[in-house]
C-alpha cells in the first residue's frame, strides 16, 4: 500500500467510528424520551449477543467423542455460575478462561 492509500484507510477507520460513536447522541438527545424499542433492544441485545458469542465458540465441540467437550462444558457452566454469583463479566470470562486451560493442560491433556 501507499503512503495515500495508508492515510485514506485510517481516515475512513476513523470517520466510521466516530459516526457510530456519535450517532446515537445525534438520533436520541437526553431531553427527548428515548423510543420504547430502542430501550427493549437495550435490554435483550445483551443477552442475545453472549447467546450467539457461546454458540460460535462451541459450534465445533464434538460432544460424543470421551473426553472432548467435557472441559467447555465445565468452564462454561463456571461462568454462568460466577455470573450468578457475582454479576461481574470480567470475573467470569477471566475465571473461567483460566479453569478452561488449567483443564486442558493439566486433567485433559494426557486423556
Amino acid at each position: 500500500m501507499s503512503i495515500m492509500q495508508i492515510v485514506l484507510t485510517i481516515l475512513i477507520i476513523a470517520g466510521a467510528t466516530a459516526i457510530t460513536r456519535g450517532l446515537p447522541f445525534v438520533l436520541f438527545p437526553s431531553d427527548l424520551h428515548t423510543p420504547s424499542y430502542i430501550r427493549y433492544l437495550g435490554g435483550v441485545l445483551p443477552c442475545a449477543t453472549i447467546a450467539m458469542l457461546i454458540v460460535y465458540c462451541m459450534r465445533h465441540v464434538e460432544f460424543v467423542a470421551w473426553p472432548n467437550g467435557i472441559p467447555e462444558l465445565i468452564s462454561t457452566v463456571a461462568v454462568i455460575l460466577l455470573q450468578v454469583r457475582f454479576k461481574n463479566m470480567l470475573i467470569s470470562i477471566a475465571a473461567g478462561l483460566a479453569l478452561y486451560m488449567v483443564l486442558i493442560r493439566t486433567v485433559f491433556e494426557t486423556i
